[in-house]
């Protein structure tokens, strides 16, 4: 059915490639690029299938890219690289007529910062072009996004109060790790939070407003509220919302050491000269320039490596209140996805599943046409319904309570 590009070879992409690989009636050919293709071999080798091809590519690099393009022709780019890559993708895309799909929205590299509307600027460029390009498609923003979308169009006539909760119980017996890219992820934890309440944004301290919520097969978990990007689309796509939140599960032991590496300057994200010896061993020095929070990556544990031992389940799930038929109705859609199931399967933990299944799903649903339209979208702007259908079939089904009480 289709020819389809994906750029990235970490967890969340060798999720996806598993999945885009048992899906070949919907995707007939298969590339998978990155900045090292030793990377995308590996993933191949471990889905045992020779006739997906690899690539190198910079994805920094628009004329990498587009030479990639060009020469490989997919009619969908599947963006799993980093965020700070995003708009030069989408850049290649545009010049070579490539359809795009993303699972994050962009930031700069020397800002911990994100929003959409550096993405969102290219949608004249997109519809112009007569192209699609499909943003946040993981689970959190993606699934989150589908799941509002489907209770508006179900079970709501208003929502009014939309709170998105992320559980993860499980346990990878580290001492500290994190479950996808450390930079990105500490990055946007150690940022201000921020909310939406009555048609303004409120920006709180880091980590400063939290409580317990009871989460399905897990129980009670201190949950903090942050900044995430899927609030800020779906209260332009649901006007009617007065209230929207973001939740996120924490222990204490990873807050512990978070807490040290902010206070010892590791999670910094500006240069600094460093005086270092040269690797051949001469004892020569010379002075390079790092970045603390790149370095911590590079000694902490791979989040890749993390599924053999992960025991537990994570629990994502959006809890909504408004009105139906003149009554208020409370609502609550989840996921609880096991991270052996996920190991067993691709060889990865849940925390990578639960993204990497999704935008496989999205590129279904682009291949299929029934979220093909030029310009650029978030995933509520399109039909949930069949996204929801194959969450049911590809590995994360979904659970729906009617009238309980939402802890919110």
């Amino acid at each position: 059915m289709g020819r389809v590009l994906m750029i990235g070879a970490g967890g969340v992409a060798t999720v996806a490639a598993f999945k885009i690989a048992q899906n070949a009636d919907v995707f007939t050919e298969f590339m998978i690029a990155s900045r090292r293709k030793e990377k995308c071999d590996e993933i191949v080798k471990a889905i045992g299938n020779p006739n997906i091809k690899t690539a190198q590519v910079d994805a920094d690099d628009v004329e990498q890219l587009k030479a990639l393009f060009n020469d490989y022709k997919p009619e969908l780019v599947v963006n799993l690289a980093l965020p700070y890559q995003d708009l030069t993708i989408m850049d290649a895309c545009l010049e070579c007529g490539c359809n795009y799909l993303d699972t994050a929205n962009y930031e700069p590299k020397d800002e911990a910062h994100f929003e959409y509307s550096w993405q969102w600027a290219y949608k004249d460029k997109f519809e112009k072009a007569g192209l699609t390009a499909i943003l946040g498609c993981g689970f959190d923003p993606g699934v989150s996004g589908i799941y509002t979308a489907y209770a508006a169009k179900h079970h709501f006539d208003e929502i009014h109060y939309l709170d998105i909760v992320d559980c993860n119980a499980g346990n990878h017996h580290k001492a500290f790790a994190t479950n996808f890219n450390p930079e990105i992820n500490i990055r946007e934890i150690t940022q201000k939070g921020l909310y939406y309440k009555d048609g303004e944004w409120i920006e709180t301290e880091p980590l400063e407003i939290h409580k317990p919520l009871t989460y399905p097969n897990i129980g009670p978990r201190e949950s903090y509220l942050m900044h995430h990007e899927e609030l800020e689309s779906l209260v332009k796509n649901y006007p009617t919302i007065k209230q929207a939140r973001f939740w996120m599960t924490f222990g204490q032991q990873y807050l512990t050491y978070l807490d040290v590496i902010q206070n010892i300057g590791m999670s910094r994200i500006d240069e600094m000269e460093y005086e270092a010896p040269l690797a051949d061993g001469s004892g020569k020095t010379a002075k390079v320039k790092i970045v603390p929070l790149q370095f911590l990556k590079a000694v902490l544990p791979n989040p890749q490596d993390l599924g053999e031992n992960y025991d537990g389940e994570t629990s994502i799930g959006c809890r909504i209140r408004g009105i139906k038929d003149g009554k208020e109705l409370t609502y609550y859609i989840y996921n609880n996805c096991r991270h052996q199931d996920a190991y067993k399967e691709t060889g990865m933990q849940g925390v990578s599943y639960t993204t990497g299944v999704p935008a496989m799903i999205g590129a279904m649903m682009f291949f299929k046409g029934l979220w093909r339209k030029p310009g650029v979208w978030n995933v509520e702007e399109f039909d949930p319904d069949p996204f929801m259908e194959q969450l049911n079939k590809q590995g994360l089904p979904w659970n729906e309570v009617f009238g309980e009480d939402l802890e919110l």
